[in-house]
């Protein structure tokens, strides 16, 4: 695979942001390509073109993480190029993913600017059906709140043991927010999303933001939530879950036995995702 981390001022930001960018280039060869009269025969590359353009992931990595910590900590690199991806990874920091009450707007620079620059600068196709987010841990709030406020960017959403963060249980993200867990424990978390009388009337309530979706006829993405069984966030990730299957959504629920949170299970899951899309 060929790596890069790409370093650029992020207008919806304000500062430089740091994002990791995989290509599949073990895949490709710059020499001729023979041909082969055998029609069971597999070639082992393909050749590089003029304006080719990849399938595309954008993997958010979890709270305390930060880019390069999913390529260092598993082999996505190589289930990527196994299934001929592009990986796209922007350091977020503890942001949750969402424009925050302190006015850093990482949601808008997840949607609305870091599409652009991606597919503008680089080999990204910029098709719906090509287009897909995924993320662990907080990374997987992230991916899940971002596909339901931007459905028309991606075709497929994976969560994988996203207990923290955005939800579509909007009574539990007040309840958080007005714990005194969260406010003598992670201040972060307040921090970021605000009081919590505001929470309703505004985006990060997926559930009415979402639901009038759906009667308007918006098409949403694909949505899988995966979580291992001895996880100790798993309620809340069944709990959307159930909130997601009954507002209509396209949605799938799989646990894995005996796996807890930490990366020998996102390992286990990058490798199957990948093989999804």
């Amino acid at each position: 695979m060929g790596y890069m981390r790409f370093n650029y001022r992020s207008q919806e930001l304000g500062r430089y942001v740091d994002i990791s960018i995989v290509y599949p280039t073990d895949r490709y060869s710059y020499k001729p390509i023979p041909i082969v009269h055998d029609p069971n025969a597999k070639l082992l590359f393909q050749p590089y073109e003029k304006d080719m353009k990849f399938k595309t992931v954008y993997l958010i990595h979890g709270g305390g993480d930060d880019d390069t910590t999913i390529y260092r900590y598993t082999n996505a690199e190589r289930y990527a190029a196994a299934h001929n991806l592009m990986l796209v990874s922007p350091n977020i920091t503890n942001s949750f993913g969402v424009d925050t009450s302190y006015n850093v707007k990482y949601q808008s620079f997840l949607a609305k600017e870091l599409p652009v620059v991606i597919q503008s600068l680089f080999a990204s196709s910029d098709a719906r059906e090509d287009n897909f987010i995924a993320g662990y841990a907080m990374g997987g709030n992230v991916a899940l709140g971002t596909a339901a406020l931007n459905p028309h960017l991606f075709s497929k959403c994976f969560d994988i043991s996203g207990g923290i963060g955005m939800t579509f249980n909007t009574d539990t993200l007040i309840n958080e927010l007005n714990s005194d867990h969260f406010k003598n424990n992670f201040a972060l978390y307040n921090s970021t999303f605000g009081l919590p009388d505001n929470v309703k009337g505004s985006d990060l309530n997926l559930y009415d933001k979402v639901k009038r979706g759906l009667e308007e006829g918006i098409e949403y993405p694909e949505f899988t939530l995966m979580c291992g069984s001895k996880e100790f966030i798993k309620d809340r990730v069944t709990a959307d879950y159930t909130t997601m299957k009954e507002l209509g959504l396209n949605v799938k629920y799989e646990e894995y036995e005996g796996y807890d949170h930490n990366f020998d299970f996102w390992d286990m899951a990058l490798k199957e995702i990948f093989s999804r899309m």
